[in-house]
C-alpha cells in the first residue's frame, strides 16, 4: 500500500504570493507569541498588513492557516517515511520504523506545538490531509508486523501524538527525549523489533 503524498500547491499570482507569505510570516509570529486559541483572524490581517477579504479569501479560519504553517514541516517528515534511511525509512522493522516515526513526531510537535494545537485540535485532525498520511503509514506497519486487526489498532497508535498529550506531558515535566523513549517501549511492544522486511 503507497502512502499517498500531500497535494503540490497550484501556481499562484505574484501579488497572491507575497500576500501568502506575509499572511502566514504574521501567524507565526503572533502563534508563537500568544498561542494560536489567542489569535484572531482579525489580529493575523492587521499584523500582515492585510485586507480581512483577502485574508479569508485564502484562509477560512486560525485551523487552515495553522495547517499551512506545519505542511512544510510535515512534507519533510514525509518524505523521510517514503525516501529516507532506515529505521524511519524503509528497510527496517516495524516495530522500529514505529519507534522512529515517533521520535520524528515528537521533535516536530517540540518546535511546532502551538501550531499543531492550532491546526488539529479533537475532531479536525481527523479531517486533514496528513493525519490520513500518518495512518496509512501506521496501518501499513502494523500489517507488516503481521497484527490480526490492523484497523483497530491504527487509531491507539496515533493518539499519542495528539498535541494536547504532548504538551501535557511537556508540563509535567518530562523531556522529549523521555517521551519518545517511552512512545519506542509502546513501539517494539505492539509491532515488535523482528527482522527487516525482505526487498
Amino acid at each position: 500500500m503507497d502512502i499517498p503524498r500531500a497535494d503540490e500547491p497550484p501556481r499562484e499570482r505574484a501579488d497572491a504570493a507575497r500576500n501568502r507569505r506575509r499572511i502566514l510570516r504574521a501567524a507565526e509570529r503572533l502563534y508563537a507569541e500568544r498561542g494560536a486559541a489567542h489569535v484572531t483572524m482579525n489580529d493575523i490581517a492587521v499584523e500582515a498588513g492585510v485586507g480581512r477579504g483577502t485574508l479569508y479569501r485564502r484562509y477560512p479560519d486560525r485551523a487552515a492557516i495553522a495547517l499551512a504553517l506545519l505542511d512544510d514541516h510535515e512534507r519533510v517528515l514525509q518524505r523521510g517515511i517514503l525516501e529516507g534511511p532506515p529505521p524511519l525509512g524503509p528497510g527496517a522493522p516495524p516495530g522500529e520504523r514505529l519507534a522512529a516515526f515517533y521520535e520524528a513526531m515528537m521533535r516536530l510537535l517540540d518546535d511546532h506545538a502551538h501550531l499543531a494545537l492550532g491546526a488539529e485540535v479533537g475532531r479536525s485532525r481527523f479531517e486533514t490531509g496528513v493525519y490520513g498520511v500518518w495512518r496509512t503509514h501506521v496501518r501499513m506497519l502494523a500489517v507488516e508486523a503481521g497484527l490480526a486487526d490492523p484497523d483497530a489498532l491504527v487509531e491507539p497508535l496515533l493518539a499519542p501524538l495528539a498535541p494536547e498529550v504532548f504538551v501535557r506531558q511537556r508540563e509535567l515535566g518530562l523531556s522529549v527525549e523521555r517521551i519518545a523513549e517511552a512512545l519506542g517501549v509502546l513501539a517494539r511492544a505492539v509491532l515488535g523489533n523482528g527482522p527487516a522486511p525482505a526487498g
